[in-house]
């Protein structure tokens, strides 16, 4: 395989929005935040996700563009990265796709796909694409229901929710529903069998894996 030149660290990104954040928003808010975070981390609820070597369920869900999208239809041109971010309304999440973005000629080295999947509504995925000019799907899985069969959908703190709303984030409006859920970061590269090759699921938000960690894993599982 060719070599593709690979963008600087995206944690590094994460990192520096965390400290401005952190700079910004009221102290009360942040705390509650960092509560909620810290409450998913000792739940232990990553570790219940789906593993390596586990099938992929098979989904169709409907894209920013009106139409919809199955996941075994893609997997016929070669192997699939699925990535669920939480919204149009995460700065972590924004950086996260748009780093992927600049990666996507490394990830057509390996042919394969990135499909990104939140559980916001079709009209702020559409947002969500327009606005940082992405060229890969943006999925909206309502009601989290592909997020629940990869075991990724939790339920948000109240406390969390309503410190959310008070920074002007409203989950309803963003997901069209009242459940309040979302997903773990989870990244997850799946090959043409359907089977999952590489996962990388974090209860922690503002941890996510870099596009050089994708690639390497891309070339691992890539025959030569």
């Amino acid at each position: 395989m060719a070599t593709v030149k690979q963008p600087s660290s995206l944690q590094h990104e994460l990192d520096a929005a965390e400290q401005h954040l952190a700079e910004v928003a009221p102290a009360e808010a942040i705390q509650t935040i960092n509560g909620g975070i810290a409450g998913l981390i000792a739940s232990g609820i990553a570790d219940q996700s789906l593993k390596v070597g586990d099938r992929a369920p098979d989904f169709t869900l409907p894209n920013a563009a009106g139409g919809t999208l199955t996941l075994s239809e893609v997997l016929r041109a070669g192997p699939v990265i699925l990535v669920f971010y939480r919204g149009e309304w995460c700065p972590y999440c924004n950086l996260q796709l748009r780093s992927y973005q600049r990666a996507l000629a490394a990830f057509k080295t390996y042919n394969a796909t990135l499909i990104a999947i939140s559980p916001q509504t079709p009209d702020n995925s559409l947002t969500t694409l327009e606005q940082k000019n992405l060229e890969f799907p943006v999925l909206s899985d309502a009601g989290s229901r592909v997020a629940r069969q990869y075991r990724l959908a939790y339920q948000v703190d109240r406390g969390v929710l309503e410190t959310l709303r008070g920074l002007g984030i409203d989950l309803s409006i963003y997901n069209g529903d009242e459940a309040g859920e979302l997903p773990l970061t989870g990244t997850f590269i799946i090959d043409r069998n359907s089977v999952i090759r590489w996962a990388a699921v974090e209860a922690d938000f503002r941890r996510r894996p870099d596009p050089s960690d994708v690639v390497a894993a891309l070339a691992a599982i890539t025959p030569s």
